[in-house]
């Protein structure tokens, strides 16, 4: 991406629900990076993401997720593959090559040979010398391997990517010497010959859907340091509906004028001091209890509850009957599909939605509790329910996707609070 925005407008694109590489993409390439997951989004939702992204780009860089065929649990749903058959892109394979030479043959005709995927140029990662390029791209030969071999890229210890709990450092955290990435890959990839792959590639001409209903409204979207974790593609379903975002920082701004509030996932722990001392989590209390729509994912039930234990207790919101604290291993990590088995802000009860988990924090719920969604598949907040709500205000673990939901029930519902 470094390499070809140099001279062109590059669309990043990540396979899969990640929200951080993406951020690293959008510094990268200065166009917001959008995700292409299959199962979050069906494949008519890829698509439409993919055209609607895509316009007015010379190049489209789509990084894959994991190996190119590892999907949902044994199946290739949401892989890489996956998406490159809805598509129907060329792919580039980056094979690494650390510790081998002639098994890479086998490793690349395997996935040649493994399912209908259009591979049409590889990328030797890690390669130790010239010798050891030519020793594989002479296997790949007496492999019978036809398809070019369009980079072959060396181990460089000065680029790496700092990471914690939840993955690799956010892209504002960070300061990469662009240049440095670039010259790397201008010197160990035949960019034309990428060019020319790519240009190949014809577009399929897909239907874009318009919002059913226009409302004119505020959204609150808290989005700062601890709040980070968002899909463009939510704001951008957001704005055709007729939504005005206001963006805050519930550790510095006041609460904005605002009918209703969307708080998504991120790193609240990191920041509990901040977001205990700040008043705006009364003004945010206040809101709920004057019954102005809430809506959160993962961080924000953290953050919505009583109190979130880090290194110590911190007060929260208080507005979730519930109490959150930080473990020192993975809790959830998957996709999910919930049940809606209580009206709640974003949807009506007996609704199907997917969305995805991933999580450190335990949060105990009180007794009378109420929860939204019954999980068919993931973990939840205990014994496969997730989603709290109380007076207007919905948080749960459960992140979700326009194309899996839509906002219009949430919207609705802000739009008769801003009637009363």
């Amino acid at each position: 991406m470094a390499a070809l925005s140099k001279n062109h407008s590059v669309q990043p694109f990540k396979v899969g629900p990640d929200f951080i590489d993406t951020g690293h993409h959008t510094k990268i390439c200065g166009r917001t990076s959008r995700n292409l997951d299959t199962y979050l989004m069906g494949e008519a939702g890829v698509l439409e993401t993919f055209r609607r992204a895509s316009a007015g780009a010379d190049l489209c860089v789509i990084e894959g997720v994991m190996g190119l065929f590892d999907g949902l649990d044994h199946t290739g749903i949401a892989s890489t593959a996956h998406v490159a058959r809805v598509l129907d892109v060329p792919v580039l394979l980056v094979v690494n090559v650390h510790g081998m030479s002639r098994s890479t043959a086998a490793l690349v005709k395997g996935f040649i040979e493994f399912d209908s995927v259009d591979i049409q140029g590889i990328i030797l990662n890690s390669v130790g010398s010239e010798r050891h390029t030519k020793l594989i791209k002479d296997s790949l030969q007496s492999a019978g391997i036809k398809i070019p071999v369009v980079g072959a890229v060396p181990r460089d210890r000065r680029i790496s990517i700092p990471s914690r709990h939840l993955g690799l450092h956010m892209a504002d955290e960070e300061t990469f010497d662009t240049a440095l990435i670039s010259d790397l890959i201008e010197r160990n990839v035949d960019i034309e010959a990428v060019k020319a792959i790519a240009n190949g590639f014809k577009a399929q001409n897909v239907e874009l859907s318009e919002p059913a209903e226009k409302f004119s409204i505020r959204i609150g979207i808290a989005r700062d340091s601890a709040f980070c974790f968002y899909y463009q593609d939510s704001f951008d379903a957001l704005k055709r509906a007729g939504a005005d975002l206001i963006f805050f920082s519930p550790m510095s701004d006041d609460l904005p004028d605002v009918d209703g509030i969307y708080i998504g996932g991120g790193y609240p722990e990191l920041y509990a001091g901040e977001l205990e001392a700040s008043g705006t989590r009364e003004q945010i209390k206040k809101a709920a209890y004057d019954e102005m729509p809430i809506y959160g994912e993962c961080g924000a039930l953290l953050y919505l509850g009583e109190s979130l234990a880090t290194d110590r207790t911190y007060d929260m919101a208080g507005i979730l009957g519930a109490s959150s604290r930080m473990t020192n291993r993975v809790q959830a990590l998957g996709y999910t599909e919930a049940e809606v088995v209580s009206d709640s802000p974003l949807a009506e009860k007996g609704r199907m939605i997917r969305g995805h988990e991933f999580h450190y924090s335990v949060t105990e719920a009180d007794r009378d509790a109420r929860f939204v969604y019954e999980l068919k598949r993931g973990k939840g907040i205990d014994s496969g329910m997730d989603g709290l709500v109380e007076h207007n205000t919905m948080a749960s673990y459960m992140h979700t996707h326009p194309a899996a939901v839509s906002f219009d029930d949430f919207l609705r519902l802000c739009s008769r609070f801003k009637a009363r």
